[in-house]
């Protein structure tokens, strides 16, 4: 299973996006990776399907930044999920 497309850096909204939604199944996958705490070059490479070792300071930014948002959904995003849909 790979992920969907993904950009390096999620986005910094004070909001849920459709990026996010998107991605829920890879945050859920690197709180798990980080919570087992698995190696976050093996977690990128299996996760985003980069290799650490040929990009590593892209692999880097990749997981660091995914990691942070994820941790962001589990403190604040996840509401957006909760509420109804606007339209």
């Amino acid at each position: 299973m790979s992920a969907p497309e993904f950009e390096d850096r999620p986005p910094d909204s004070p909001h849920l996006t459709s990026y996010d939604e998107r991605h829920l199944v890879d945050y859920i996958r690197l709180l798990d990776a980080d919570d087992e705490g698995a190696d976050w070059r093996e977690a990128v490479q299996i996760i985003f399907g980069l290799d650490p070792a040929r990009e590593p300071e892209r692999a880097r930014v990749v997981h660091g930044s995914h990691l942070a948002r994820a941790r962001w959904m589990t403190e604040t995003g996840y509401t957006y999920l909760l509420r109804p849909p606007l339209h």
